[in-house]
């Protein structure tokens, strides 16, 4: 081997371990603070479907029909989930106990985001090496891959969801593919090559894994088979092409379609047609290429073959996909792949537009999960097109199409973490490539150094169209020979001269030194970019189910108030025990305290959220008339941030889509919701309603709970969850939803059972109208969805102020407002030096000016203060004139608030910075006002 290809071998393989371990261990932050917790809400029902595979194994596990979830309905979960996560963590824990090293299945559940962050590294490091042919970019693709908060955001230990395992399955499946077009210098006929065959089939393999593990499998095949259909349209169609796409995809839908949830879709989906079209086609050109190598044609001979093989073809499967549409076969594209084509909230579907995750992704978001990755990948997206091959081609196209889903949808930037990954390690690698290794290589192999780079052309595709031949045989080819000779040659020479003055000695160390010098300017900007995506792990690994905060002494205490409330429903109530909660926190209920559920983050049933949509956002009386037939408590989130009240518009806006009567004339429900939340102003639909009561009961005093039809059971230590017992509750209702012979089996003895809604609400349910009528673009509607959709569009677009005016002009015209109704007194940095008589308020009004401002004039206080820190802050209000006088303002005390840049809000804690705290407080700039 020679001595710098082993040198380079070693400190490639040294970065591969590199990254690895830091894979591993940025991931950690959550188990070393929190413990080994499953995080968030999801993960929660992908632990409890592993529970439940690994105690009644496969066949029942994909026979699975949960009655204990969606109630009354039910959900086939064995035909309606994606498994492969599963099943890995499964095999992991059977293995590991096998081997000796007992591990809970929960820690499992735990840990494999962060093993399959490491593979994931490592499959990025080595589809960049295969497509760029750089083992220093591979390297610096995993380093970068390791710690990237794209990666991470779906990966940190505890976060157990679909996409940290997904990851490792797509990248395994895109490096396969790339591989398994790698050129034979052997074949020079367009022949299909070994690698082709062999890494064909496991590229098939790995698309199994991708398909049975999360619904991007789509976003997968279709790149893959946008890549073989743009080579083939670009004159790379060889037979090598044609065996690596043809076993990827009869091996890889074969298996998909044993995936229960995927079934015939690849077949019938619009979604997934276009890479069977693809498929389809090249068994066409695969027949004409057999010809031409057989017949041994010309190049106009083997287009005419072409032709008259495509066009009977291409008619009758015109005709064939024109039968099947009009008896309709093909299934509609779903709401949430639509929404990938049109503008957030702008689907018509009040559910999917409600989901944070559904809208586009910003430049500040690419920034924040990206940081400088974000800069220096398009470089590494130009270089590609320095080497033209087929497996380098790959990268460009996953950067066009992976930019523009993640562009679409801020879920998706999870995709640009490969890509991003692969293209700066391209960037980066050719440096390192061009400034060190070559001009090293010239000093210490300088002949082989210079043949190599003599001889280094782009990859040619060993095609029909080059390799053709004609009937007239040499002597026609020894004429066109002649015709190019003299220019060709001329390129020959001019690139041969270029690359001796290049490989020179002198140019060598100037390339060394440039080098070096890139070296010294990259280690600091490697390093900020280390301690910022440990930064971002830290942050991203907030369990969510728990979380650290404050007390006002400012004492860090761990809130695990969620559990907390699931574990008594767990140990206080009945085994049977139904619990009516919004959607988003069914998985846990069902996960942790293992009691019934009305609806979870599965969201397959649209009227089934808004049936509980409308009972949350009803009157407690109306609603309780509903409740009491399905449920025997209700569960609320409480405490401000993310809590119910906080959701409650798209509640509204939801049940309404089904229930229209709940806001008439407006399908925004925008008369649903609070003129302030601090202080606490509801607007009257708002304070009528169920939701509202069981949130604000004890707190709010002019709030009366009607302790006939719903009792407070629980209230958790920090006040986050509160959990009512529902009065009265129909014991007829129950016991004919639990009679299995009122369940609609498909045949008898089936497991398949959905159940019913009880007869005592057959007058309610019969009022809806179902939401497909309205959203699904494939079915015709009536006059009244059509007026409902015009409206919802037209008021979405009035909400975000697509017909008002300018965000700058408006809060120009706001801070105007402001200055009339106050005067700034200045910042001070004790609280003595407030009001002895002073009133405190905090969360929001410790942020936002003009809800701090209204929460002053509503206690008749005639000075405020504030001292914001991120989204919620300190405020005290009072009437004594402020003592001592006001301080220079510093950084602290020019902190804007949260709702106008215009205003300053003070600082408390960490958003002082360095600043010093007055002697014996917290840390504070008070930035003080008097109320005009």
């Amino acid at each position: 081997m020679k001595v710098v290809q082993y040198i380079i071998g070693l400190v490639s393989l040294s970065l591969f371990v590199l990254a690895g371990i830091n894979a591993y261990s940025i991931r950690l932050y959550a188990v070393n603070t929190f413990g080994r917790v499953i995080h968030e809400f999801d993960p929660w029902f992908n632990f409890r479907a592993t529970q439940y595979l690994a105690d009644n194994g496969w066949n029942n596990f994909f026979s699975w029909f949960d009655h204990r979830s969606w109630y009354p309905l039910g959900r086939p979960v064995g035909t309606t989930i994606y498994p492969g996560m599963q099943i890995a963590a499964v095999g992991i824990w059977k293995a590991l106990n096998y081997a000796g090293y007992g591990m809970s299945l929960n820690d499992v559940c735990v840990f494999v985001p962060a093993w399959f962050g490491v593979s994931a590294t490592i499959f990025t490091g080595l589809l960049t090496r295969e497509c760029s042919g750089s083992s220093m970019s591979g390297a610096f693709a995993s380093i970068i891959m390791a710690i990237i908060p794209a990666h991470i955001m779906r990966s940190v230990a505890g976060g157990y969801d679909n996409e940290s395992v997904a990851i490792t399955t797509m990248t395994a499946t895109f490096y396969f593919w790339v591989r398994s077009l790698r050129s034979d210098p052997a074949i020079t006929d367009g022949a299909a090559t070994r690698d082709s065959y062999i890494y064909g089939a496991i590229c098939g393999l790995a698309y199994i894994c991708m398909a049975a593990t999360w619904g991007g499998f789509i976003f997968v095949l279709n790149l893959i088979g946008a890549h073989a259909a743009a080579l083939a349209i670009l004159g790379r169609y060889t037979s090598k092409l044609h065996r690596a796409y043809s076993l990827f995809f009869i091996i890889g839908t074969a298996g998909a379609t044993r995936v229960p949830v995927i079934g015939m879709n690849p077949f019938k989906s619009l979604e997934q047609l276009a890479p069977l079209g693809v498929f389809l086609g090249f068994q066409v050109l695969e027949y004409c290429e057999i010809q031409r190598r057989k017949k041994n044609l010309s190049v106009m001979e083997h287009f005419q073959l072409r032709v008259k093989v495509a066009t009977p073809f291409v008619l009758l499967l015109a005709l064939v996909l024109g039968q099947l549409s009009a008896i309709g076969y093909f299934g509609p594209l779903t709401a949430r792949v639509r929404g990938l084509f049109v503008k957030h909230t702008r689907t018509g579907n009040p559910l999917v537009d409600s989901v944070a995750e559904h809208q586009p992704a910003s430049a500040q978001a690419y920034q924040q999960y990206l940081n400088i990755i974000y800069t220096v990948a398009p470089y590494g997206f130009l270089l590609s097109f320095l080497k033209w091959t087929d497996s380098n081609s790959f990268l460009p196209f996953y950067g066009i199409i992976a930019y523009f889903f993640a562009n679409k949808m801020s879920r998706l930037v999870v995709l640009l973490g490969p890509i991003a990954s692969a293209l700066g390690g391209v960037a980066l690698g050719f440096v390192a490539d061009e400034l060190i290794v070559k001009p090293l290589s010239n000093f210490l192999e300088p002949s082989s150094s210079a043949e190599e780079e003599t001889e280094q052309e782009e990859e040619k595709p060993s095609t029909s169209m080059s390799k053709a031949s004609t009937k007239k045989g040499k002597k026609k080819a020894t004429t066109a020979k002649k015709a190019v000779t003299d220019p060709l040659a001329q390129l020959v020479d001019l690139k041969s001269s270029v690359l001796k003055v290049y490989n020179t000695s002198g140019v060598s160390v100037i390339r060394l030194v440039s080098g070096m010098l890139f070296v010294v300017v990259m280690l600091p900007q490697y390093g900020e970019f280390y301690k910022y995506c440990h930064a971002m792990a830290e942050r991203m690994s907030h369990p969510s189910i728990m979380f650290q905060g404050q007390l006002r002494n400012g004492q860090t205490i761990i809130v695990d108030d969620y559990r907390e409330g699931y574990w008594w429903l767990r140990d206080n109530t009945p085994y049977d025990t139904r619990v009516l909660s919004w959607w988003d926190y069914g998985y846990q209920i069902s996960g942790i305290a293992n009691r019934t559920t009305l609806a979870d983050g599965n969201t397959w049933n649209h009227e089934h959220i808004a049936t509980l949509g409308r009972i949350l956002t009803a009157p407690q009386e109306d609603a309780h008339r509903i409740a009491r037939h399905l449920a025997d408590y209700v569960l609320v989130w409480t405490g401000g941030g993310g809590d119910d009240l906080a959701k409650s518009p798209h509640m509204a806006r939801i049940g309404n889509s089904v229930y229209p009567g709940l806001c008439p004339d407006d399908p925004t429900c925008a008369h649903f919701g609070f003129y302030s939340r601090e202080p606490m102003m509801p607007t009257p639909s708002m304070e009528k309603s169920l939701l509202y009561v069981l949130s604000m009961h004890g707190i709010q005093k002019n709030v009366k709970l009607n302790e006939k039809l719903f009792t407070l059971a629980y209230q958790t230590k920090y006040g986050k969850m509160r959990i009512f017992k529902i009065e009265n509750v129909s014991q007829k209702s129950r016991k004919w939803l639990a009679d299995p012979a009122n369940r609609n089996c498909d045949h008898p003895g089936s497991w398949y059972c959905p159940g019913n809604y009880p007869p005592a609400l057959k007058k309610f349910i019969g009022s809806r109208k179902d939401f497909k009528q309205l959203e699904d673009f494939n079915t015709e509607k009536d006059e009244e969805a059509r007026k409902y959709q015009e409206q919802y569009m037209k008021n979405m677009d009035k909400r975000r102020g697509a017909h008002g005016p300018s965000a700058e002009e408006a809060t120009k015209k706001k801070a105007a407002a402001e200055k009339a109704t106050h005067i700034k007194v200045g910042c001070f940095t004790s609280e003595k030096a407030l009001g002895s008589d002073k009133e405190y308020g905090g969360g929001t009004t410790g942020a936002s000016f003009s809800v701090a401002k209204m929460w002053a004039k509503q206690k008749g206080k005639k000075y405020l203060a504030i001292a914001r820190v991120g989204t919620d802050g300190h405020s005290f209000a009072f009437d004594e004139e402020p003592q001592g006088k006001p301080i220079k303002e510093d950084k602290g005390c020019r902190l804007a608030c949260l709702d106008t840049s215009d205003m300053t809000c003070g600082c408390a804690d960490g958003a002082c910075g360095d600043l010093k705290a007055a002697e014996g407080e917290p840390l504070r700039r008070w930035m003080v006002y008097e109320i005009l």
